[in-house]
């Protein structure tokens, strides 16, 4: 192998080798977190909570999971006047001015928009899903909902239910993101079908998983020598 070619084998297997340490990372994360589940949901069939809480449970509600999120609640962007505005400004104080004056057009609205809000605690139940904040209170209950949407890096949640015309929810850490999207699924189940069920399921799943555990790429280096 000439020296061009040893070194574009060299710069392919290393970016190969960045791809497998993420993925790895993803499948040792999933596999603590299916770990995590499993445990919940044991305690879930006994009857007990899988973490402690100060939450008012509803009669045969069981909590499985607790994190930090940021809530969010669909609103509108900041509008405008189209057309033509006079006025002046008064400074404030130093670098901010309050402008005064009348506006002359037509107010076009924002565009719809996810208000982020306060950080708070975020509860996961066998019924529902709740934020708890110092302002807001809220609660999403799998009876009432019509869907949901998550980011494709599972940090971000919008929960629709049919009981309120604003959509609404949270934003996670990365970690604590990939953490509740699959306890989330488990509690969807788990409402829908039971606690046994949902046992199976993540048995089933933490089985697939195990088996497939990320594979490291073997080095390219050994090919043939060109001729001289």
């Amino acid at each position: 192998m000439g020296f061009i070619a040893d070194w574009k084998a060299k710069r392919s297997y290393k970016h190969a080798m960045e791809v497998y340490d993420g993925a790895l990372t993803d499948w040792q994360k999933d596999i603590e977190i299916f770990k995590k589940i499993t445990e919940a949901f044991e305690l879930a069939a006994k009857g007990e909570d899988a973490i402690s809480n100060q939450t008012i449970q509803k009669p045969g509600e069981i909590v499985l999971w607790r994190g930090q999120g940021q809530f969010h609640e669909a609103a509108r962007g900041a509008g405008q006047y189209v057309g033509s505005s006079q006025g002046f400004s008064i400074p404030v104080v130093a670098g901010i001015r309050y402008r005064v004056g009348a506006t002359r057009g037509t107010f076009v609205s924002g565009d719809p928009i996810q208000k982020y809000g306060e950080v708070g605690d975020v509860v996961l139940t066998t019924q529902r899903v709740l934020f708890n904040g110092m302002i807001n209170t809220k609660e999403w209950l799998f009876a009432k909902w019509n869907g949901a949407a998550a980011s494709e890096d599972e940090t971000d949640y919008i929960f629709h239910v049919s009981n309120r015309q604003k959509t609404s929810g949270v934003l996670f850490s990365r970690t604590e993101g990939r953490e509740f999207n699959r306890f989330l699924a488990c509690a969807i189940i788990a409402a829908e079908y039971g606690i046994p069920r949902t046992l199976e399921e993540v048995s089933k799943n933490r089985k697939e998983l195990e088996e497939d555990k990320p594979v490291i790429p073997p080095l390219a280096l050994d090919a043939p020598k060109a001729a001289d």
